[in-house]
């Protein structure tokens, strides 16, 4: 008996595995080891991206973990995917603002089409490209490594970032910054700040999304979850912020709405762990 148990841990990995409060959906393709964003276009079906080194390509999952299409995309390069959102007219954004050593000039966002009726292997991407006017030098000073960004989402006419603080001390915050969502070069317009925890190895924001019905933001971490609410027009850094533990300390990068009461989550694989797919209800 004591030589079965191990082999039926393999078999119900599921029940054996810690998960905290999420539950777990399916493994993701062993293509998408580095998944770092998700957006949810139909009830059955989520497209992904790698962040840097990988591929210029977007991925269509389901939520068997079963790889359906991926597509080229044209006129971009992965420098460092780090997020996916939509907008309610079907287009992709890619965020491309991955700044690990706050050194870049050249934060740009993809807008695709949507790639749900994207009858070939390749799809078209626009650029949005954008600075920070607040960056003086590159890199700057370790207490001002404000600059590197892994969240955004779309509302309105405009996609919002927000920021991975890697000051030194970890000051507990998140910047919040908004750009138009049409191709151009932009100044991001710096709006408030999100006040999330003091450690920074679960309080650094990781990825983002908003709910259909634009009442209820979620900012995700190696962790934890924000969910922000009651805010009033486009500040929603003055919103009510309320932090959920989510009880695992994996390396969870993407968070999007599968409708305005439950989450999609996924992490990156990282030695046996990772590179699943989960679902949290917002209560």
């Amino acid at each position: 008996m004591i030589r079965v148990l191990p082999f039926l841990c393999v078999v119900f990995f599921n029940s054996c595995s810690n998960y905290g409060q999420l539950t777990f959906i399916a493994e993701l393709p062993k293509k998408l080891d580095e998944n770092s964003g998700i957006a949810m276009f139909s009830e059955t079906t989520l497209w992904l991206i790698e962040d840097s080194g990988n591929p210029d390509e977007i991925y269509q999952v389901d939520l068997k973990g079963n790889l359906l299409k991926k597509l080229k995309v044209k006129n971009a390069k992965n420098k460092d995917w780090e997020d996916l959102t939509r907008d309610k007219k079907g287009n992709l954004y890619i965020g491309d603002f991955g700044n690990n050593s706050n050194d870049r000039k050249d934060l740009v966002i993809y807008k695709l089409p949507n790639p749900e009726v994207e009858p070939g292997e390749k799809i078209d991407a626009l650029q949005i490209r954008f600075s920070y006017p607040e960056q003086k030098k590159f890199p700057p000073k370790k207490a001002k490594l404000y600059y590197d960004a892994e969240a955004f989402f779309h509302h309105g006419n405009f996609l919002y970032i927000i920021t991975k603080n890697r000051a030194q001390p970890f000051p507990g915050t998140a910047l919040l910054y908004r750009i138009p969502d049409h191709p151009g070069k932009h100044k991001a317009l710096f709006i408030g700040t999100f006040k999330t925890c003091d450690d920074w190895k679960t309080c650094q924001i990781t990825s983002a999304d908003i709910s259909s019905d634009e009442k209820t933001v979620v900012l995700l971490s190696y962790g934890k979850l924000w969910k922000v609410t009651n805010f009033e027009g486009q500040d929603f850094s003055q919103g009510t912020l309320k932090e959920i533990d989510l009880g695992v300390r994996s390396q969870l990068e993407a968070v999007c709405f599968k409708n305005d009461s439950t989450l999609l989550i996924s992490d990156e694989k990282r030695g046996s762990t990772g590179r699943n797919l989960y679902s949290f209800p917002l209560k």
